[in-house]
C-alpha cells in the first residue's frame, strides 16, 4: 500500500476515474492497472542485490528531504555511496529508480512470504499487514508527498509503480478469501473482486489524498464496516437471463 501501510492483482477492476496511457496528462486521479496485462518490474536489474538496496534506500531518502522535483540522479548516487555509472546502468532515468523504490517501500510493509492461517478471515487480512515503527511511517508520509510531478509527468512509469506495489497485496487477499469460501465462512457467490478493489483503493485514497497513516486500526474499521459485511452479501448477476 502506498502509504503508512502499502499501495495490482489479477482480480482488480478498472477504476473509472482515470485512464492510463503512458502518456503526459494532468490528471491526478490514477486507475489502477489491471495486473492481467500489466506485470509488475522487477526492482532494478539482477546484479548486486545489496547495492540495489543501498540505491532504494538513498532514492527514498532523498524524497522524503526534498521530493521529486528536486531530485537528482547525482543526489542519489551520492547518498548511496556509489558511482553515477553504477546507477544509470541499473535505472536510466530517476523516474525508473523512484517506481522501484516506491514498489520495495511498499513490499516491507505487507507479509509476501508466508500466508496466515489464524482459523478466521479477519484475522488473516489483518496479519498479513506488518507493524511499521513510527520512524518509517512518518518517512512513507513524507516520500508520498514529494512525489509531485511523478504521478502526472511520468503516468506509464507511475502505473507500473501502483501495479508493482498493490499485485501481492491483491493476490494474497484473494487467496485468503478464497479459503474462507471454502471452510465456508463466507457465501459461494461472495464479491472478491470488488472487495479487494475497496481495500485498494480506500488505502490509496488514505494515505495518497489524505496523506494519513493506514494503520492497523485503520485497517481493521475498513474490514469491520465495510469488506466483511460486502463479502457476506451474494454477488448479484447483473444481467439476468
Amino acid at each position: 500500500m502506498m502509504s503508512a501501510g502499502t499501495i495490482g492483482m489479477g482480480t482488480t477492476r478498472k477504476s473509472t476515474t482515470g485512464t492510463s496511457t503512458g502518456k503526459k496528462d494532468g490528471a491526478n486521479t490514477a486507475a489502477i492497472p489491471d495486473s492481467a496485462t500489466v506485470q509488475p518490474k522487477t526492482l532494478g536489474r539482477k546484479r548486486d542485490a545489496s547495492r540495489n538496496k543501498a540505491i532504494l534506500d538513498a532514492t527514498l531518502e532523498v524524497l522524503a528531504e526534498i521530493g521529486f522535483d528536486s531530485m537528482t540522479m547525482d543526489l542519489v548516487a551520492a547518498r548511496a555511496g556509489a558511482g553515477k555509472a553504477t546507477l544509470y546502468r541499473r535505472w536510466p532515468s530517476k523516474g525508473e529508480v523512484v517506481r522501484d523504490a516506491l514498489i520495495g517501500m511498499s513490499r516491507n510493509s505487507i507479509e509476501v512470504d508466508h500466508l496466515p492461517d489464524t482459523g478466521n478471515l479477519r484475522d488473516d487480512l489483518l496479519a498479513v499487514m506488518k507493524p511499521p515503527s513510527l520512524e518509517y511511517s512518518e518517512r512513507k508520509l513524507r516520500v508520498l508527498a514529494g512525489l509531485g510531478s511523478f504521478s502526472t509527468q511520468h503516468r506509464k512509469l507511475y502505473d507500473e509503480a501502483l501495479t508493482g506495489i498493490f499485485e501481492p497485496w491483491i493476490r494474497i487477499n484473494t487467496e485468503l478469501m478464497q479459503r474462507a469460501i471454502e471452510r465456508r465462512e463466507l457465501p459461494a457467490g461472495a464479491d472478491i473482486p470488488l472487495a479487494c478493489e475497496i481495500i485498494i483503493s480506500l488505502t490509496t485514497f488514505r494515505t495518497s489524498t489524505q496523506l494519513k497513516k493506514f494503520d492497523r486500526a485503520s485497517y481493521a474499521a475498513l474490514l469491520d464496516h465495510f469488506v466483511l459485511p460486502g463479502l457476506a452479501i451474494e454477488r448479484r448477476n447483473p444481467n439476468p437471463s
